[in-house]
Order: structure tokens, then C-alpha cells, then sequence
């Protein structure tokens, strides 16, 4: 009698044991890519370069709201400054080895996050590209793919600010471009669109590059004022060199005669375009771009489908309507259909 309770009371644990295995392999089989997986259960890894400039800490801020909407966990990380791919690789492998579903990542360079991002690849989670292009061919030779890339269009940047300085000079004067870091595709795609619309008709006398840095961009402003003091308009890859050059103009007593146009739509610019130091600036909206990045993730931790390009808007802000960009940022002030949430 006592055998045959014993037998049967094994018997009902292996029953039980086996049930809760199967009940295991089934949840890890759903695992973060089901629409079955609940909101709170959702965690998302950003990083971008640094938090020092105002751009990436406003993506920053767009994504982490994004997350607080809709509930969900979003980590976001950097390195220490515009150029440091070490630290912005490093933050990438420690995130990687974490419990993230979603990945999105600003590059320092086309090519510097690749290496990091091959465990996160080999885990089959889903990639973004977020505003400066990673490079894909040497991606595809290391594995990884992006489910998407979301960022402004630079070249129509560009292009919109060449329009803008032909206008404010006239059509005609010298001109000289601030780049930023070396071989970053992002400055590489504004100094071509802005060189096109200008070709023939503004003269490109220097073109320096200030590594985005404020600082930078006015000591090297500076100098260029010095060697061609008939410069009349400057175009400046991103804000802060624009707010540099624009310290270097007025130090240089030329405020109202050397035009200045940059892009980013930063806070400071805003206030520098609305006070007449900047004549204006191609506004990016990097917290619409953190919005849209969550948002990706959420549709891909969901299985739902994601464009393989968003284009985040962009809009010249100048004398005209800077008091309506101030009342609406970070928002963008300019109709958007966002391709995530169609219809809102």
C-alpha cells in the first residue's frame, strides 16, 4: 500500500516538473519579438554620442518621454564627447550584455558601432540606426543588419541652407563652411547640398573643420575673418559651431554684416536667430527623433511592421517665424506625418 503512494506520488511529480518545463520553453520561445509580450515588460537601450551638446541630450529627453507614455523601460546612454567612439562603444558592449529587446544607436562614425553591436546581431534583437548613417556594406560583412534608419534628410539640409545664405547675401559674396567631425557622414551630406545650391553663385573661399565644438568654431572662425575679411556669410554644420562663429562675428564687431546660417535648432540657436547674432538655422528636431525611435521599437518588440527609413522633419527657422519654433519646442512647429502612428 505505502509502495503503491510512493509510486504514485513520484509519478504526479514528474507529471508536474515536465508541465512547468513545457510552460518555460513556451515563454522562451515567445521571447522579446511576440506581440504577446506586455508593455511593462519592454526594455529599450539608446546611445548616442554625448550628452555635452544640446542635440543628442534632446533626443535623449524625447526618447525617455516617449517611454514614460507608453510605459516602458528606455535606457539611454554616452560617451563623453562628440568624438569619443571608445566610450560610446564600450557603453554598447555592457548594454549588450543585458536584458534589452531593442537597440537604437547613434554611430560616431560610419563604422565605429559595428563591432560592438555583433552580440546584439547574434541574439537576433532588432537594430535602429538613429540619425548619421552606419555604413552597410561593412555591416553586412559583419552580421548586422538595422531594421530601420531614422534621422533628418542632410542633404536637403544643406540645401536648405544654401538657399537661405543665397538670400541673405543677395546671391552673390564669399562664403565659408565650418565642418564638422572628419569623415562623419551627417557633415558630409549638409557641405554637399549647401556646395549645390551655391555652386555659381557664392564663392567658397575656406572651409575648416571645428569638430562641432563651439569653442573650436570660434578660434577657427577667427582665423578665417583674418584671411578673408570680405567674407560675408558662413554656413556652419551643426549649432554650437554656428553659435561659435556667430561669438567670433560679433567679437569682430561684424554682426549684421557677415550672415550666418547653421542647423540643429538647439535652444541656444533659437535665442541666438530670435537676439539677430544667428540669421537662422535648419532645425532637426532630435526629441521628435528619440519619439520615433521608441515608437520603432515598440512596433518591432510587437512584430509590427517598420518602415526601413523615417525621415524625422526638418524646417529653416529664422527671423519670420523663430517666436513660433521657441512657443512649440521641442516639438517641431511644422506639420509631420509620423509613418509610426498614422492618422494622429
Amino acid at each position: 500500500m505505502h509502495t503503491i503512494t510512493r509510486r504514485r506520488l513520484r509519478a504526479a511529480v514528474l507529471i508536474a516538473a515536465a508541465a512547468s518545463l513545457l510552460v518555460g520553453v513556451a515563454a522562451c520561445g515567445r521571447g522579446g519579438g511576440s506581440s504577446t509580450t506586455g508593455p511593462g515588460e519592454v526594455r529599450i537601450a539608446v546611445v548616442t554620442r554625448d550628452f555635452t551638446n544640446p542635440y543628442w541630450a534632446a533626443l535623449r529627453d524625447g526618447a525617455q518621454a516617449e517611454g514614460k507614455k507608453q510605459g516602458v523601460t528606455v535606457e539611454v546612454q554616452a560617451g563623453e564627447s562628440e568624438t569619443d567612439s571608445t566610450g560610446e562603444n564600450a557603453k554598447i558592449s555592457t548594454l549588450a550584455g543585458q536584458n534589452y529587446q531593442c537597440f537604437g544607436v547613434v554611430p560616431v562614425n560610419a563604422t565605429n558601432v559595428i563591432t560592438p553591436l555583433v552580440p546584439v546581431a547574434q541574439k537576433k534583437i532588432p537594430i535602429l540606426n538613429l540619425d548619421t548613417q552606419i555604413d552597410p556594406n561593412a555591416s553586412q560583412q559583419a552580421g548586422v543588419s538595422y531594421a530601420s534608419f531614422i534621422g533628418s534628410d542632410n542633404l536637403s539640409a544643406g540645401e536648405q541652407a544654401g538657399t537661405a545664405l543665397l538670400t541673405r547675401m543677395g546671391g552673390h559674396g564669399d562664403v565659408a563652411i565650418l565642418q564638422g567631425i572628419a569623415g562623419e557622414q551627417n557633415g558630409i551630406n549638409r557641405q554637399q547640398g549647401f556646395s549645390q545650391v551655391v555652386a555659381g553663385k557664392l564663392n567658397i573661399v575656406a572651409t575648416q573643420p571645428a569638430d562641432y565644438d563651439q569653442a573650436k568654431a570660434q578660434t577657427v572662425t577667427d582665423a578665417v575673418l583674418k584671411a578673408h575679411p570680405e567674407i560675408t556669410g558662413i554656413f556652419a554644420a551643426n549649432d554650437t559651431m554656428g553659435l561659435g562663429a556667430a561669438q567670433s562675428v560679433r567679437n569682430a564687431g561684424l554682426t549684421g554684416k557677415v550672415s550666418i546660417i547653421s542647423v540643429d535648432g538647439i535652444t541656444a540657436a533659437l535665442q541666438a536667430v530670435k537676439a539677430g547674432t544667428l540669421s537662422g538655422t535648419i532645425s532637426q528636431y532630435p526629441f521628435a527623433e528619440g519619439e520615433l525611435a521608441v515608437q520603432a521599437c515598440m512596433n518591432l518588440v510587437h512584430g509590427q511592421p517598420v518602415p526601413t527609413r523615417i525621415v524625422a522633419p526638418i524646417a529653416l527657422i529664422d527671423s519670420s517665424n523663430v517666436d513660433k519654433a521657441i512657443a512649440s519646442f521641442p516639438q517641431p512647429f511644422v506639420p509631420f506625418a509620423n509613418p509610426l502612428q498614422p492618422g494622429k
